[in-house]
């Protein structure tokens, strides 16, 4: 598990072990927001030389009260959300297309608002947080649709899927100073309250599309899976209609150019 906080990691790992004391669990560093630290974990899996077989793109920056730069130079939800998560399978690619992977990334219903920020990715005039983070998810997961595409074109032999979880009562929207969030805001305890009567998810359910998509021998690449409750808030995951801003084929091949460019990490051409 490529974790970011080096406690909470170790506290997944007893968890895990806890309920199957025989799982072979580890983890490892990774900040997506930073190349670098893309890099340095990619550098340390290819010394490793183990194939990988499924990766979930699960990381998440949400609605920070204010803009946010890395040291990279971008706004820190397109970074983690998206230009993290295109680096990383670019770099270690060798690794996917030698495990014949199954790539799925985590998308969001925020990702059927507004669209992809053109005119300005790293939203330096006007920062919207709702905004801004419904692109920087809207971005990634057109990169995991082009994925599945230009595998499927070149033969890399990896699938790529998409997946959203409704809305659950996770700690997106919690807490997190080091995100300028001192408290829980009115939205999370809302989500946490309505979960509670089950009119939204928890985090149990809220993982379920993303892990059929990652696990399941009925999920497909170039596919969006979701809840199948009521407005696709809660459920059993179900194949779904991809949202149009996520199944645009164009904007797809455009994110994917502007992103090798951002990042420098290029994916083999033909």
């Amino acid at each position: 598990m490529p974790v970011r906080n080096h406690a909470k990691g170790a506290e997944a790992v007893a968890t895990i072990k806890r309920a199957v004391p025989t799982a072979a669990v580890s983890t490892r560093p990774l900040d997506l927001s930073s190349l670098q630290s893309v890099s340095d974990l990619s550098e340390s899996l290819l010394a490793e030389d183990r194939p990988i077989h499924i990766l979930v793109n699960n990381a998440g920056v949400m609605t920070p009260p204010r803009r946010q730069g890395t040291a990279d130079g971008f706004e820190v939800q397109f970074a983690t959300n998206h230009l993290g998560h295109f680096a990383l399978v670019g770099r270690i690619l060798p690794l996917l297309r030698r495990g014949t992977a199954r790539v799925t990334t985590q998308s969001s219903v925020a990702a059927a608002q507004h669209g992809v920020h053109w005119e300005d990715l790293q939203w330096e005039h006007g920062y919207s947080t709702s905004k801004s983070y419904s692109s920087s998810k809207i971005a990634v997961s057109l990169f995991a649709m082009e994925l599945d595409r230009r595998s499927r074109a070149d033969g890399w032999g990896v699938t790529s899927n998409v997946a959203h979880p409704g809305v659950a009562a996770t700690n997106l929207l919690a807490a997190q100073p080091e995100l300028g969030r001192a408290s829980d805001g009115l939205s999370v305890r809302v989500i946490r309250a309505l979960a509670k009567i089950g009119v939204l998810g928890t985090p149990e359910t809220g993982m379920l599309p993303a892990l059929h998509a990652a696990t399941s021998p009925d999920a497909d690449g170039g596919k969006f899976y979701g809840p199948n409750g009521f407005q696709q808030l809660r459920g059993r995951p179900v194949e779904q209609t991809p949202y149009r801003y996520v199944a645009d084929a164009s904007a797809a091949a455009r994110i994917w150019s502007i992103s090798e460019d951002l990042t420098g990490v290029r994916f083999p051409a033909g």
